[in-house]
């Protein structure tokens, strides 16, 4: 099934858009049938599991941190996260770019805002954003790298909102770029859509969508 699930998937994706397989609760075994059908990135939402499947699966997987992060934990995840999706303070930031030190890599990471009408989610407003882009201290982190913004849309079956929604996001992204990073040709993610709204995130400009039920089925 999960094989399957990933074929129907993929033949979906322009070459722009990025699969991440949501895998947060689901164990070893089915994580290992999706890697055997070719997927390589998978995500995460706590920190603890993340690890243990780490050390637990092949290490040519391309790890991605996509839930809540708390800067006293980033330590634990900093040797080897391919990309951490919710960077949603600068403080967050400044402790991310810390651990890369220590460790002696640069940590790539996504910029979170808040795009949906929840206030459960997490999130930078893009006044916030601008407020430590446009500092000196943001360009003395030199072991994380900016790649783009994520975002998650409301939770809702109103197609018209999760449209205009991810469009926000998309607006912020091509603010930041032409402001802050039109030089730099890593800035270039756009992380929007899950399982039920990614077919709208890519018409949108989602360059990586996090899909979990639709592959592993419901938890």
């Amino acid at each position: 099934m999960i094989k399957a699930q990933l074929a129907a998937i993929r033949s979906s994706l322009p070459a722009t858009t990025v699969l991440i397989a949501v895998s947060k609760t689901h164990p070893i075994e089915r994580i290992m049938e999706a890697y055997e059908a070719g997927q390589r990135d998978f995500g995460e939402n706590k920190v603890q599991e993340l690890v243990e499947k780490y050390e637990a699966l092949p290490k040519d997987i391309r790890w991605h941190m996509i839930g809540h992060l708390q800067s006293n934990k980033v330590k634990y995840i900093a040797p080897f996260a391919h990309l951490i999706h919710g960077v949603d303070s600068f403080n967050l930031l400044k402790e991310i770019n810390k651990q890369g030190q220590k460790n002696g890599r640069q940590i790539s990471c996504l910029l979170q805002f808040h795009i949906a009408q929840e206030d459960t989610k997490f999130g930078l407003s893009l006044e916030e954003a601008e407020a430590f882009l446009a500092g000196p201290e943001f360009y003395l982190l030199s072991h994380v790298r900016i790649c783009g913004v994520m975002g998650m849309a409301t939770f809702t079956e109103n197609t018209t909102q999760i449209r205009q929604e991810f469009q926000n996001l998309h607006a912020i992204y091509q603010q930041l770029q032409s402001s802050y990073f039109s030089s730099n040709s890593e800035f270039k993610e756009i992380s929007m859509g899950m399982s039920d709204d990614y077919p709208i995130a890519m018409e949108e400009g989602s360059t990586l969508i996090r899909v979990g039920s639709k592959i592993f089925g419901k938890r």
